[in-house]
């Protein structure tokens, strides 16, 4: 168990450490942080605090979609916006191209490989993740069909609302799925395997 929780920690941590870093990219984002990014630049208020609070108003979402939160979708709730807004008062804000590519892969390689971790910990989705498995739950959709509705109409509006929009989030959509299938059978926590009965005696 406390492997688990380590592992859902760290991974949660990186996620938000590796969002951070796209951000700092300047080059595009992922379409829930467009969102939260153009939610930041009409409120004032640190685009990892708004990561926070989207996800826990996607959380209420669940409510009519009889979804039930884990204990990782609360610590997701907790610990992204949170690692993302402590890593962007330290990380550069590069001008260079080069150096913006540097950072724009390294952000989605760490998101893929914190997605393994969290994910593998077996604790529950993130809000996001809930809120797709819900929509499918509810009205039969396919899983691609909710996602493609709900990241959609979050990344026109964050692109409204002043997001950044741009390579990055076009590398971040074709990288981001092939990298976490690699990434969740090399750090999902071993299930345990059943035990074979014990003959009786004779």
């Amino acid at each position: 168990m406390l492997s688990r929780i380590t592992r859902l920690l760290v991974g949660l941590a990186l996620y938000g450490v590796g969002c951070a870093l796209t951000v700092a990219a300047g080059l595009g984002v992922d379409p829930w942080t467009v969102f939260a990014q153009g939610l930041s630049r009409v409120t004032g208020v640190g685009i990892g605090w708004i990561t926070n609070t989207v996800g826990l108003a996607v959380l209420l979402l669940w409510i009519p979609l009889h979804q039930r939160p884990g204990v990782g979708t609360v610590a997701n709730i907790l610990l992204v916006g949170t690692s993302m807004q402590v890593a962007l008062w330290v990380l550069p804000h590069p001008d260079q191209l080069w150096m913006q590519a540097l950072l724009l892969v390294a952000g989605v390689v760490l998101v893929a490989t914190a997605s393994g971790l969290y994910i593998g910990a077996r604790f529950g989705p993130g809000p996001r993740d809930g809120l797709m498995t819900g929509l499918h739950g509810r009205f039969g959709w396919p899983i691609w069909a909710c996602r493609l509705v709900v990241e959609g109409s979050v990344l026109v509006l964050g692109w409204l609302l002043g997001g950044t929009v741009g390579l990055g989030t076009v590398v971040f959509a074709l990288g981001i799925g092939p990298l976490v299938h690699i990434a969740m059978p090399l750090l999902a926590f071993p299930r345990p395997t059943s035990r074979p009965p014990r003959l009786a005696n004779a």
